[in-house]
């Protein structure tokens, strides 16, 4: 029995990656408990688990002290001596105790402690492997749903997807396959918890960079990302790289990648602009496909004012003020727009100081 006790543990290590070290402590706890239920003992003990052997002992420990006051827990100290002269005060006494018929009772014992601590080491397993993956792209299986949620099969765990983080118009049944993104993964008393989303931002971002190798590779990397999921999202790239076009890098040939990452986002328009460092340009490109005459910077206020031609002021706006939100969420700057015929007449704006009314978009970009 304690030969197949061994086998099983190191069965749990190999099969479900479960560290015997883990697997060996709950036994030796189990012991314990067994042996002071079953025997009535207040003593200390010990328990020797010899793995080569396939045996296990267990072993009294009595505290070395002048005088006596409990028995269970202590011996004196000349009684100690008698065992081996050589022990003093503070020493501690051990004596093997192993009742003979004590493996079948240590087993039964044994089974409802280890079991919890399997459970929890397996738990643990699980969450190692899937904290992990927070901030990334998992594709699962829709396996049931709720009032609230659907829930994910991702392998050894169900992701949960509140229907707030669908996009709008999404609707999915049970064993339709679907891409998420992870947000967060909690270790509860249930075991793991993984929350995943399709609105996040992240998903878009993560989504370009399985598509297009540039940003996988590090020549691209993205800047920002503003989302307003399942309606539109604006994404800022860069090159240090002189010879590499970031946005076309994206986009793809006759628009392939792009095109891609749209059609898994359930027709999401997608405008990809060129990254600056320059607020006045940044914004420029932000404000995309509406046209920039100036951009009057407040680096105090961290605001800027925009000035745009007056058959253009509902496009940089934008439906809703879509574009403009979208705008400043990607570049982190406060975006106030006024038409030229609007700023003229409030006296922040002449014609003749137009810096870069002349300017073709592209050299903005």
């Amino acid at each position: 029995m304690k030969s197949d006790l061994f086998d099983a543990i190191q069965f749990l290590e190999k099969e479900k990656g479960i560290d015997k070290d883990v697997l060996l402590e709950a036994l030796d706890a189990a012991i314990v408990s067994a042996y002071k239920k079953n025997f009535n003992a207040r003593t200390n003990v010990r328990v020797d688990l010899n793995e080569e052997e396939g045996t296990m002992k267990v072993f009294s420990r009595l505290n070395i002290v002048e005088e006596v006051e409990d028995p269970e827990l202590e011996i004196g100290l000349n009684e100690a001596q008698e065992i081996d002269p050589k022990y003093e005060v503070g020493d501690v006494v051990e004596e093997e105790v192993t009742p003979r018929d004590f493996g079948r009772i240590a087993a039964q014992a044994a089974k409802q402690v280890v079991t919890q601590r399997v459970r929890e080491a397996e738990r643990g397993v699980i969450y190692n492997d899937y904290i992990d993956r927070v901030e990334d792209i998992m594709t699962g299986k829709v396996q049931r749903m709720d009032q609230r949620h659907l829930f994910i099969h991702l392998g050894k765990v169900e992701g949960k997807l509140p229907f707030n983080e669908l996009m709008p118009g999404e609707q999915y049944e049970v064993h339709d396959r679907v891409k998420v993104f992870v947000t967060r993964v909690e270790n509860t008393s249930k075991g793991p918890q993984v929350f995943v989303s399709r609105t996040h931002p992240g998903l878009l971002k993560r989504l370009f960079e399985m598509e297009v190798p540039e940003i996988y590779d590090g020549l691209v990397e993205i800047k920002s990302v503003a989302r307003e999921a399942g309606d539109r999202s604006k994404i800022s790239v860069h090159s240090e790289d002189p010879d590499v076009d970031p946005v076309g890098s994206c986009v793809g040939q006759r628009g392939q990648r792009v095109q891609t990452i749209v059609d898994e986002l359930r027709g999401e328009k997608i405008d990809i602009v060129h990254w600056s460092e320059d607020p006045v340009v940044y914004i420029s490109n932000a404000l995309s496909p509406s046209k920039v005459i100036d951009v009057l910077v407040n680096e105090e206020e961290h605001a800027t004012t925009v000035i745009v031609p007056d058959n253009q002021l509902s496009l940089a706006i934008g439906k809703r003020g879509q574009n403009a939100r979208l705008a400043a969420k990607l570049t982190g700057w406060k975006i106030d727009i006024k038409s030229e015929s609007e700023a003229e007449k409030d006296g922040i704006f002449s014609e003749d100081d137009n810096p870069t009314e002349e300017t073709p978009e592209d050299e903005l970009e």
